[in-house]
């Protein structure tokens, strides 16, 4: 199957942020932009209604696709915009229409009078699935400044992981710096030794060391990525604190922030990891979660 920027369509202000956002990112990437657009079955007793049976609610589920279409040829007319219709289950369609994308974006709010996410069940459950990278970026309108519409500035911000490095997810950010005409800012991020917990002042000599080693320790792993991406202008970032927290401070000044999510074959389902889940849902940036082994 041909690749295609992917974009999940219901309507909502959000939904539509994330389709001016992937149409954007088709442009770059010169693919199509596909619109998936999923209409549930009915329940019996809305269907016995004569207002609002499944005819009426067929009618709307394929309007809105067809008016978003429209609105995005007319605003980016060198991308090729599909629309496909879908019936079933948000989630499980979703999830298997990522198998073709080039990345899954999805639609988030902004959470009321705080900056971040308001990540449904349908985003998580994707998330938490999907075989390729899923996007999430928040409606526009949100004051902010830094929905759908960020300057193409402002950097890319990797988190990393130095303990456990995976080359897709490094891999991820470096090239969607390149796309982007952007820098990478890769943050680190370490915890200091629990003095407090033991009512002992901090040792500011090890905390130093620490801190050197830490930092030693990102550039060992970005120093390939380094030489592979020489045009790509690379921030290092080893920060005392917890990696959510600073991913979160620095995605204020981000284009797109992007984290990791392990692929876990268990019995017990999917699982999308506390730092990733945290930056989902209070990063104020479009978010990217990369699936790797």
């Amino acid at each position: 199957m041909p690749r295609t920027v992917t974009v999940g369509l219901d309507g909502s202000p959000e939904s539509r942020a994330a389709a001016d956002w992937a149409a954007r990112e088709a442009k770059l990437r010169g693919l199509p932009l596909k619109l998936v657009n999923v209409w549930e079955p009915v329940p019996e007793p809305i269907a016995q209604a004569p207002l609002l049976g499944p005819e009426t609610h067929q009618h709307w589920s394929e309007r809105i696709p067809r008016e978003a279409a429209e609105e995005l040829r007319a605003a980016h007319p060198e991308v090729d915009v599909l629309i496909e219709h879908v019936t079933g289950r948000p989630a499980e369609v979703l999830t298997d229409a990522a198998k073709d994308a080039e990345p899954l974006v999805l639609g988030s709010r902004g959470l009321s009078g705080v900056g971040g996410f308001m990540v449904g069940s349908v985003g998580l459950a994707v998330v938490a699935r999907a075989e390729c990278p899923v996007v999430l970026v928040r409606a526009e309108g949100d004051t902010s400044g830094t929905g759908s519409t960020v300057p193409p500035s402002r950097p890319v911000v990797l988190g990393l992981d130095t303990r456990a490095p995976d080359d897709t997810l490094i891999g991820f950010a470096f090239e969607a710096a390149v796309l982007h005409g952007a820098s990478l800012r890769v943050v680190h991020g370490w915890n200091e030794p629990p003095y407090i917990a033991y009512g002992l002042p901090p040792d500011l000599e090890l905390n130093a060391r620490l801190g050197a080693e830490e930092a030693a320790a990102v550039s060992e792993v970005l120093r390939p990525w380094r030489q592979k991406f020489p045009t790509v202008d690379v921030v290092e970032d080893s920060l005392s604190g917890k990696a959510a927290n600073r991913l979160v401070d620095a995605s204020a000044e981000a284009s797109l922030v992007v984290v990791g999510r392990r692929i876990r074959r268990s019995p017990l389902g999917a699982h999308i990891g506390p730092i990733t889940h945290a930056v989902l849902h209070h990063a104020t940036a479009p978010v990217a979660v990369v699936p790797h082994d």
